[in-house]
């Protein structure tokens, strides 16, 4: 028992002091982070970052400097550090391994947070899905779809593929293709279906409204209207557009082909 007690009491004179002292820089470390934490905080709240960004940032400074203060920490303790740095190193490894698709996913968050080639309330077409923009955070994009539904596409897949941003400009294009019958005067077509778009509501003046011929098949005109509206009208002018160019058509008796009915009299030799 004598032996046990000397042997406590040197366990004690020998890592006591560090102990106390290990205990002490973890509390000052700890109300020091709290405090850089802030600071960086407001010093990111004053930049025109995005938020999620902000937020990002915000929790990788506070992560990095609780690896410092831990590492401080085990220096203190007199632990090797060669030790420390092998099983850190067999730890990343196994869990780099482990979490191969979410590192991608997480990569691939931070280059959408940072050249932004979409931001939330824009509507995208990528990887197959096809939405409104609802979220963006670290791992997955969220698109809502025009009946509603919600898409979660990986943000790696999205960093891999090509993605398009129908919103990124005040105006779009609209292209439609109208079949006529070739017996139909070409210039009175034109002139029907470019009457037809500059009339339709939400159709913008400049650029101007476009109708020509831009096809021929068997005994079809294909004629080609292109108008512009602005972006958040697109499917309004668009549904408008088709409806008024039939109508039009219609009107001055402009036969599309597919309306036809082909009869054939084949003469009776008896």
């Amino acid at each position: 028992m004598d032996q046990l007690i000397e042997n406590g009491i040197n366990m004690l004179s020998t890592y006591g002091g560090k102990v106390v002292l290990a205990l002490v820089v973890l509390l000052i470390g700890h109300l020091l982070i709290k405090l850089l934490v802030k600071l960086a905080g407001k010093a990111l709240d004053k930049t025109k970052l995005d938020q999620t960004v902000k937020v990002f940032a915000k929790k990788a400074v506070k992560i990095l400097l609780y690896i410092v203060l831990i590492i401080g920490i085990i220096e203190i303790l007199g632990v090797p550090m060669s030790s420390v740095v092998a099983l850190l190193a067999s730890c990343g490894l196994a869990v780099g391994l482990a979490l191969q698709g979410a590192l991608g996913n997480l990569a691939g968050g931070l280059m959408i947070l940072v050249f932004k080639p979409f931001k939330i309330g824009d509507y995208v077409e990528a990887s197959g899905a096809e939405g409104t923009v609802r979220d963006i955070s670290i791992f997955y994009t969220t698109l809502i779809t025009v009946d509603n539904k919600k898409i979660f596409v990986p943000n790696g897949d999205l960093m891999n593929a090509n993605v398009t941003n129908f919103s990124v400009a005040d105006q779009r294009r609209i292209d439609l293709e109208f079949k006529i019958t070739n017996d139909i005067d070409a210039e009175q077509v034109k002139a029907v279906l470019l009457q037809a778009g500059s009339t339709t509501a939400g159709v913008l003046d400049k650029p101007a409204p476009f109708a020509r011929m831009c096809g021929v098949d068997d005994d079809t005109y294909i004629f080609s209207v292109r108008v512009w509206c602005k972006t958040e009208e697109y499917w309004t002018v668009y549904f408008d557009l088709i409806e008024n160019c039939s109508k039009a058509l219609r009107d001055n008796n402009i036969d599309d082909p597919e309306e036809r009915i082909a009869v054939r009299l084949v003469k009776d030799e008896d």
